[in-house]
């Protein structure tokens, strides 16, 4: 389970839904485009306050992970990555669903969270589509 967790930072880091690093970071996450603020757990304390400085005020959820910044460098294929930021709140939730099973009593609370912003998500989307499909077509009344 740990090495699939692993291969999925990976593939968000293919398709560019991750940013690693402390600046890259805190870019997104003070643009309001971070869903899931991840740290490794020999991340240093420096980098742990930077991370709470972060997310203070936002609704972004912060988790330290079980991997150590080595485990995450060989996977993403970055040097030294301590923190990284999902953009991307499909794999936010994917993720953070499979640390809930491998880790339930660490990471059910956050996984609660996230699992509650997705939803909100797809609601937004599929009502996105219905005004864009009202706009074109036109909304049917009928005759009561």
């Amino acid at each position: 389970m740990s090495e699939r967790l692993l291969n999925m930072l990976g593939l968000m880091r293919k398709a560019s839904s991750i940013e690693i690093g402390e600046t890259n970071t805190g870019i997104v996450a003070r643009g309001g485009k971070a869903k899931l603020l991840i740290l490794a757990a020999d991340a240093s304390d420096n980098a742990h306050s930077r991370a709470r400085g972060f997310v203070h005020g936002r609704d972004i959820v912060s988790i330290t992970l079980p991997f150590t910044k080595e485990e995450i460098s060989f996977h993403v294929g970055l040097h030294g990555c301590s923190m990284a930021a999902i953009t991307d709140i499909g794999f936010a939730n994917a993720f953070i669903k499979g640390l809930a099973q491998e880790y339930p009593e660490r990471y059910s609370e956050a996984a609660a969270r996230v699992e509650e912003k997705f939803i909100r998500a797809q609601q937004r989307k599929k009502e996105m589509a219905a005004h864009e499909r009202n706009k074109r077509i036109g909304k049917r009344r009928t005759n009561v």
